[in-house]
């Protein structure tokens, strides 16, 4: 089996999650590998998310590692047998592979949070809004390339529009809805937007009013993707470098607490949509 040549965020998370089950069970890679059957090698790449394994394996090794968690053993057999394609994939070597990890770990999360603070989220920007941000970078994008990010962010919404739809909540700071991105009449199309999304069954929208004042994570970027074991959730925040992710238990915990307190701050879901309303009507 070749070894993969970049491995995507979501094939490193499993490789983590056992390498975490491994040193929890005391055990050294080549003893792991002597009791599967295999090299050191294999489970050192297997560990790096550069070679998938199959179902029977990733069991075989959870009870070597004396894994009692049924959810978790689950959930990662679920991610075994290599990647599997998805829609990200043809804008593969397109685009930024970090806008591909975000969409692969959105795709297979069950439950999404997001905190966004200057930005409207993504999944849910029209193609004016994103254009008017991809065209403010500098030094600027080749045309072709900002055709391609839209094409590519557009196609995120279908997380929320597939079935089973992911359960989202987004918490949204009164500064990106004022933005006028675009101009008013891009600003306002897009609230009337994210208004009428607001109503959908599974997505939870709330704003983060100039009254709350200080809260946690202020200024920050964040996605909590929730996975169908807690083990497997990951979180990631927006860097000038690219998008950054985290999925170590104590940073998950404290991601979960920081998400928790900025709740507690922000209006109701009613609250919410009468304010992105009257924001609207007075652009």
């Amino acid at each position: 089996m070749a070894p993969r040549q970049a491995p995507t965020v979501r094939q490193r998370r499993f490789g983590a999650e056992l390498r975490r089950l491994r040193e929890g069970a005391g055990l050294s890679a080549p003893r792991a590998a002597e009791l599967l059957g295999t090299d050191r090698t294999t489970i050192s790449n297997v560990e790096a998310g550069r070679f998938g394994i199959s179902e029977q394996r990733l069991r075989r090794l959870a009870s070597i590692y004396e894994c009692d968690d049924p959810s978790l053993i689950d959930a990662l057999a679920e991610m075994t047998g290599g990647r599997s394609s998805g829609w990200w994939d043809e804008y593969r070597g397109k685009v930024p592979p970090d806008f591909l990890d975000v969409a692969e770990l959105e795709h297979h999360a069950v439950a999404l949070r997001t905190l966004q603070t200057a930005h409207i989220p993504g999944m849910f920007q029209l193609e004016d809004h994103a254009r008017a941000l991809f065209d403010l970078f500098i030094p600027a994008l080749p045309r072709l390339e900002i055709e391609l990010r839209i094409a590519q962010r557009l196609a995120r919404h279908t997380v929320i529009t597939k079935e089973p739809a992911v359960q989202y909540t987004g918490l949204i700071h009164e500064a990106a809805l004022r933005m006028q991105v675009g101009g008013p009449r891009v600003a306002r199309a897009q609230l009337e937007h994210l208004v009428r999304e607001s109503e959908r069954t599974n997505v939870t929208l709330r704003v983060i009013p100039f009254s709350a004042g200080g809260f946690p994570m202020a200024g920050d970027s964040v996605l909590y993707a929730h996975a169908s074991s807690v083990h497997l959730d990951t979180a990631q925040v927006d860097a000038p470098t690219g998008a950054v992710f985290f999925d170590s238990p104590t940073q998950l915990a404290n991601f979960r607490r920081r998400l928790d307190a900025v709740e507690q701050v922000a209006l109701t879901a009613k609250q919410s949509r009468d304010a992105i309303l009257e924001i609207t009507k007075n652009l």
